[in-house]
């Protein structure tokens, strides 16, 4: 080990207990930094990332070029998930988030990770493509609204698609009013221009036709509220309301990476929440894609509208399983505060397996109720259901059961509801206020084997 002699002395001085850390420059010049955290072995996911985290920053604080890791002291397997969750950290920290500063502060780049170890710790791609796609998260929801429109976004995805050979479609407008995607269409007629639409991308491995999974994701790439115009505050970030299709793109671009042998679809239901002569109302009646009739209660709930006709669409492509990621309600950051984000599903059997896949990727998930009889709060007089509850109680589980009636039963469904989209500090190995969550989160759900396999009879 490096520098043996004199860590072991600063062990003995400095580390009173597991999880504590230091930092000391060592060497005839002070050139070398050396950076030592004490990680119990018995540590989560989590808190492996969290320390890997808070190592990085002190890393990136000192621009370096090239790093060396390594541990000692630590079971094999522990000892190759600190590894893993260090080197997720470094790749998180080391990315740049877009800038648009005229002078812009230089910094090194951090070309070169070496690790001494015998071997490379197992599943290492996996690690990477993953703090891959959630760079690509982050990256796409920190653009400003007036470059990530939704033209510009339309223009990020066909150049992604070229460069990955993925199939692009866009449903533009006029084909959504031919296709009858009422609920869509409704959200976006507010908007001043006529560019919102849902596009799909499409990964298609060697032999491979149906989509194993599709991947769909709320892209409201700026919410003003609507005729239920949000205040200031609540408005000021709403350029980050397009996360959810920004983690469904970079678990695309993961699941590629890695080369998938799973075909995978990709919707996003991309538009606008704006206020105008056009925009629509409270009590407004629409017709969705599959049919069913929405009575609008108000229009700050767009999210639920356009990912119903999103959902609809993503059906007839018979996947056996389907995703969903939004930035849906503030009732689930209520519940829960931005460290976990809440996850519904119609497969209940599948709770334990939901969760264990968020508590083992660090990204963790807590699986809320979905029983048949909240329907009722959804109870219209006028139309076949309620777009939302005119009171705010339990919405994060309303808006769910809204969604559900968009999904055949037939179809496993699992809806993200990101309340860990966004956290003041951070959250994990993630230091900036936008974490990227549910891209890990979607690798390790499905590397566990989602669609879970039919209930027996």
């Amino acid at each position: 080990m490096p520098h043996g002699g004199v860590l072991r002395e600063l062990f003995a001085r400095k580390v009173r207990k597991e999880g504590d850390s230091f930092h000391l420059r060592v060497g005839a010049r002070a050139e070398t930094l050396l950076i030592v955290a004490c990680v119990p072995a018995q540590a989560s996911t989590f808190e492996r990332l969290q320390a890997g985290g808070k190592l990085a920053r002190i890393l990136m604080e000192c621009e370096p070029r090239s790093l060396l890791l390594w541990q000692q002291g630590c079971p094999p397997e522990a000892a190759d998930a600190a590894l893993h969750a260090l080197i997720a950290a470094l790749e998180a920290a080391a990315f740049r988030l877009p800038c648009f500063k005229s002078k812009p502060n230089p910094r090194a780049a951090l070309v070169r990770i070496d690790i001494a170890a015998v071997k490379l710790p197992a599943g290492l791609n996996a690690t990477l493509a993953a703090a891959a796609g959630n760079n690509i998260a982050r990256w796409l929801t920190a653009l400003p609204p007036n470059t990530l429109n939704a033209a510009g976004y339309r223009r990020i995805l066909q150049d992604l698609a070229r460069r990955l050979r993925l199939k692009y479609l866009f449903y533009g407008e006029s084909q959504l009013r031919r296709l009858g995607a009422g609920a869509f269409l409704a959200v976006s007629r507010g908007n001043a221009t006529r560019d919102a639409g849902i596009v799909r991308l499409s990964y298609r491995p060697r032999g491979a036709a149906s989509p194993a999974v599709s991947l769909i994701g709320k892209g409201v790439c700026f919410d003003t509220g609507g005729t239920n115009l949000k205040t200031h505050k609540g408005m000021l970030d709403m350029h980050t309301d397009m996360q959810g299709s920004a983690v469904a793109v970079g678990s695309l671009y993961a699941l590629h990476a890695l080369r998938s042998p799973a075909a995978v679809d990709c919707w996003l239901a991309i538009t606008e929440n704006r206020i105008g002569p056009l925009a629509y109302t409270p009590q407004d009646v629409v017709r969705s894609f599959n049919g069913t009739t929405i009575q609008v209660i108000h229009t700050d709930a767009e999210g639920r509208m356009i990912l119903a006709d999103a959902l609809s669409l993503a059906v007839r492509a018979k996947p056996r399983a389907m995703i969903d990621y939004a930035t849906l309600t503030g009732a689930c950051v209520y519940a829960l505060t931005e460290r976990y984000s809440g996850a519904f599903t119609n497969r209940p059997e599948a709770r334990d397996a939901i969760e264990a896949a968020g508590a083992s990727s660090g990204e963790r998930v807590w699986c809320f109720p979905m029983d048949n009889d909240y329907d009722t709060d959804l109870d219209s007089t006028v139309a076949d259901v309620l777009q939302c509850a005119a009171d705010s109680k339990g919405d994060h589980i309303l808006a769910a059961r809204f969604l559900n009636r968009f999904v055949p039963a037939t179809i496993p469904w699992l809806h993200l509801d990101l309340a860990a989209g966004a956290r003041h500090g951070g959250l994990a190995h993630i230091a900036t206020e936008i974490t990227g969550f549910g891209v890990r989160y979607t690798l390790e759900l499905l590397r566990r084997g989602w669609p879970p396999a039919p209930a027996r009879p």
